[in-house]
């Protein structure tokens, strides 16, 4: 049985998470340069939705950025939440974000959004709740809205699944990886997360509404794209 997202971020996974991923800064950073890249011809009152938004890391970046910008920060964890809460504070940034705990589908209607974000969330959706997922973005978004989603996404059963997991582990272990838990990584995988095939994540979004997903961003595992609602 696959877990809840809100599982993998309780108590101290959340208060650590930033700490946990420095060592991927740059990765992150170059996911976080590139995403503003694809929004920077949103309006200068634009409103985004972020879904799963954790501590705020996309958040505070576009934010500093583009400071007529607003977001509605959505997501089912209240301990990571309370952190982004706490990060958006010391910036400055409150005034400017709505925090929602829960997931996309309780968000009331109401005027839709300009983009949305869901970055490193998708893998923690069970494929078969990804086309609820993505339609419930999709109805909070104008017509013609990006959608940036970044996931951990690889064809499993490709035969250059072996080596990427190769490297895989290596970006794990700098995050603090035991051998034990890399020895599961394969069945974590397979097994826990929701790793789908990038033919198969374009699938659904189209199933769902949305075109021309785009990759922009290929990390090792974790891909970037952006797809009109």
């Amino acid at each position: 049985m696959q877990d809840s997202p809100t599982d993998f971020f309780a108590g101290n996974a959340a208060t650590g998470y930033d700490a946990r991923n420095a060592r991927l800064a740059p990765i992150s950073d170059a996911l976080h340069f590139l995403t503003g890249l694809v929004l920077e011809d949103l309006p200068e009152d634009a409103r985004l939705l972020s879904v799963g938004t954790g501590t705020g890391a996309e958040v505070l970046a576009l934010a500093r950025a583009h400071p007529g910008w607003r977001f509605t920060c959505v997501d089912p964890s209240a301990d990571m939440l309370a952190v982004c809460a706490d990060r958006l504070a010391q910036a400055g940034l409150s005034d400017r974000c709505t925090l929602v705990h829960g997931d996309v589908h309780a968000l009331p209607d109401g005027a839709p959004h300009d983009a949305a974000l869901a970055m490193l969330v998708a893998h923690f959706i069970a494929e078969g709740d990804r086309p609820a997922f993505y339609t419930a973005i999709r109805a909070q978004l104008s017509p013609g809205a990006p959608f940036v989603s970044a996931e951990i996404s690889h064809d499993l059963d490709a035969p250059s699944f072996a080596p990427t997991l190769g490297t895989w582990k290596k970006v794990q272990t700098l995050m603090g990886a035991t051998p034990e838990s890399l020895d599961r990584l394969s069945v974590l995988l397979r097994e826990t997360l929701a790793v789908l095939s990038p033919a198969r994540t374009d699938t659904l979004l189209a199933e769902a509404g949305f075109t021309a997903p785009t990759t922009f961003y290929q990390a090792v595992m974790i891909r970037a794209l952006h797809a009109r609602a």
